[in-house]
């Protein structure tokens, strides 16, 4: 076994640990301390939990993706049976929320473990003797303060982006599911442009998100060169 894939089982090893020990205490501020203890510092967990929320939210893009192109299909396609139809457009439903739930709670994750980094590196700061070092620290914190602000705005953005697509897929299949006939079908054709303009604008937002996750990850790798 290559020593990275050594250090990344250690460190899932490690993780699995301190959430169960966090799970029973009901407590992230015991999963960070845990983890310390071990030597993994908040900021890891939160390298690590930036690059999941962006893992999270580029899966959903191809799910939404791909679920608008199965209401086209579904609604655009003539004869066939109608229980078929809805059947095919309720699992897209469902896996479009499962998707967007994991990038709620993905990104609430990212939140919780910066502002107690956030929050830790500026208590921290009354701690130096040497002025130079705390300036020089002080910089380096407004400096991340910063792209986690771009961050978490553009993750929030795009996190809510999701909600009224979201309730127009689940508006379109709930009628359906009570009106399994043409008519109703030849209906939610009409509902397809906006569908699809949402669908391309939450898109676009999760594009954006995805690049200032890896705008701020490449930030920290040059800050943690730096140190």
């Amino acid at each position: 076994m290559s020593y990275r894939k050594r250090a990344t089982t250690r460190f899932l090893l490690v993780a699995l640990m301190a959430a169960l020990l966090a799970a029973a205490w009901g407590c992230q501020s015991t999963y960070y301390a845990a983890m310390e203890k071990v030597g993994v510092p908040k900021r890891d967990i939160l390298v690590d939990r930036v690059e999941s929320a962006r893992d999270s939210q580029k899966q959903a893009q191809e799910q939404f993706a791909s679920a608008l192109d199965r209401f086209d299909q579904v609604l655009g396609f003539e004869g066939g049976e109608l229980e078929d139809k809805y059947n095919a457009l309720q699992a897209e439903l469902d896996a479009s929320e499962a998707k967007a739930e994991a990038v709620r709670e993905r990104v609430d994750l990212v939140e919780d473990v910066a502002e107690a980094l956030l929050e830790e590196w500026e208590d921290e700061l009354s701690e130096y003797t040497d002025r130079t070092l705390r300036a020089r620290s002080k910089a380096r914190l407004a400096e991340t303060r910063k792209r986690y602000a771009q961050l978490m705005t553009a993750m929030r953005a795009a996190e809510k982006r999701m909600d009224p697509v979201l309730a127009t897929f689940n508006d379109q299949v709930l009628y359906l599911k009570h009106n399994l006939n043409a008519r109703a079908v030849a209906s939610l054709k009409g509902e397809l442009i906006e569908v699809e303009t949402d669908v391309r604008a939450l898109l676009r937002a999760m594009d954006k998100s995805i690049r200032e996750a890896d705008v701020f990850l490449a930030a920290m790798e040059r800050q943690e060169a730096r140190e």
